[in-house]
């Protein structure tokens, strides 16, 4: 039976609309993923990191 199928995910942070997760590959890897509606992002580890530090930016309106 092949394992490609049994990537192991988390569910982080979901909303009505949005959901952020994570899923381990079999390589190791932690890749990150943000649903938007039709739109996924996704980030490795260090992309993520970044992506987060970015948001931190952000001033309120």
């Amino acid at each position: 039976m092949n394992d490609d199928f049994n990537i192991p995910t988390e569910t982080l942070a979901e909303s009505e609309h949005y959901l952020v997760w994570t899923s381990e590959e079999p390589d190791g890897e932690t890749i990150y993923h943000i649903d938007l509606g039709q739109v996924t992002l996704h980030f490795f580890r260090e992309e993520w990191v970044e992506f987060l530090g970015l948001l931190r930016g952000i001033k309120p309106a």
